[in-house]
Formats: structure tokens, sequence, C-alpha cells
């Protein structure tokens, strides 16, 4: 058993390198099975039951599919925890915690803060701003049914209060006022999935990706026109976006009567998020 790993990621080649494969069968490893790095790296697989064994050959063959490694384990870390995931939802990037740590930052203890977060998929936003400030009110909107179900759990599971809502953000009911307004929206255009990866365009729910080629600002149009209404003076509207499109973004926010427009780079050096402050 002393080669197991290296049968296992072996598997993976066509799919991914070599460092790729061998970090998604480590995860799968140790998240699904609880195997140390030593046991991994020992070949110790006898600890594995024959059951054991049957389930992860059914998650190798999963993820010789093309499926991604996230959906195979049914969850996804994000901020330090792990969110459920399934194929009704994005899986959390590690740029959307970049996100999440800007908008901690500007409000500190975030005490009284009212927060919505538009787009919330698996929760993972709004679940990570409620953590962070116990005291918030924290709103959170999908269209998709799915979504909300799969936020909700992950809202329990994380042991934090968050108010979900079934909403088209492109027809945002007018109403509450709030002080911060995220959203990570559809943002890639259709011309673009040729470019991308199959397991994500294969797997990953296309509601929550695409937009159409010719108004790649589709989302963001909407969300700032209802933030312009809904946002306290001073609050702060916070968009993960394509950076293909930050210039035009910023010059939308600008007309809209939007301060302080700041865009910032995440840790690969792509221009990945923006700010603005209503006056």
């Amino acid at each position: 058993m002393v080669t197991a790993y290296r049968e296992l990621w072996r598997r993976l080649a066509g799919l991914y390198d070599e460092g790729e494969a061998k970090a998604v069968v480590r995860l799968l490893l140790e998240t699904a099975f609880g195997m140390t790095w030593t046991d991994i790296a020992c070949g110790d697989f006898d600890r594995l039951t024959a059951e054991q064994l049957a389930e992860l050959e059914q998650m190798m063959l999963r993820l010789q599919a093309g499926e991604p490694v996230q959906y195979v384990l049914g969850v996804a870390e994000f901020c330090g925890r792990l969110f459920h995931v399934a194929p009704g939802v994005l899986i959390p990037r590690p740029e959307t915690e970049e996100l999440c740590r800007w908008v901690i930052e500007s409000r500190g203890e975030g005490r009284g803060c009212r927060v919505l977060d538009i787009g919330t998929g698996s929760g993972c936003i709004a679940c990570t701003l409620a953590a962070a400030w116990p005291e918030a009110r924290v709103t959170a909107w999908d269209i998709s049914a799915e979504a909300l179900s799969i936020a909700c759990t992950n809202a329990k599971r994380t042991g934090v209060n968050v108010s979900f809502e079934q909403v088209d953000a492109l027809y945002a009911p007018l109403g509450s006022q709030y002080d911060i307004i995220v959203s990570n929206p559809p943002y890639i255009c259709e011309q673009e999935k040729a470019d991308m990866e199959s397991r994500v365009t294969d797997h990953e729910p296309a509601l929550a990706l695409f937009v159409p080629d010719d108004d790649p600002l589709l989302f963001y149009r909407a969300i700032a026109d209802y933030a312009r209404r809904a946002l306290r003076p001073g609050g702060g509207l916070y968009f993960e976006i394509n950076p293909l499109y930050c210039e035009p973004l910023e010059q939308l926010l600008a007309e809209r009567g939007f301060t302080a427009v700041e865009s910032r780079s995440d840790q690969f050096g792509k221009i990945r998020f923006t700010k603005a402050i209503q006056p």
C-alpha cells in the first residue's frame, strides 16, 4: 500500500497538474477519512474499512469525471470554517475571503450595523460577516430556493443569525435601509466560457456565473441603483468584480453619485473588488 497515494493522484493526471492532483487527493483523504499527512505519505491505508475503501473508490470516480472535489466532499473551507456546498451553489473562492476581510476592516466591530448580502449562494459571505459581527443584523438574498436552503444549513452549522429571503436582484424591493451592501454577483460573460475549466462550466450553476456578452454590468447596475436608495448616508457598497470591467464599473458608480470609489487587487494581483460610499 506504500504506493496507494501515488496511484490515486495519478488517476487525476489528465485533469490536474501534478501538484493540484496531489493536493486534491490529500484533501479528500484528510477531510472524508480523517487521515493525517503521515498516514498518507506512508501509505497507511490499512486503517480504512472495506466500506470506506469502497466509498473512496466512488469519490475517485467522481473526481475522474471532472466533478470538483468540494462537491464530492460536500464541504468547502471559507475563512476558517467549513461550509456545505452542492451543485446548486458556487464553490467559495479564496478571493471572496479577501472581500469579506475588506468589509470587516471597514466597520471594526460592526456594532448595530445592518448588512445585506445580495446573491448569497452558499451563504459564505453573510455567515462570515454575521460571525464577525454578532450584534449586526445580516440579511441575505438569492433568487434560487436551492441556494437559500443550503445557505440556511450553513447559518445553522456556523451558529449565526442571518435572515434569508428569496429575491431577484434585478427587481429588488424597496423598504429596509442598510449600512453595508455586499455582492459577488454573476459577472462572467458568455464569451469567456471557452477559456474556463470544464470543472466549473460543467458543474457549477450557470445562473450564478454568467451574464450576457452585451451587458456585462447587468447585475452591478441593478444593485447600484438599489443601493442608492437603500444605503444610509455613509454606507458602503462592496463588490467582487470581473477585472475586465473595472473601469466601466467605477464610472457607473461615479455617475450614480457614489463617492470614494476604490478598487483593489486580490492575492493573485488581479483587480477583483470595488468599494463605493453613499454620500
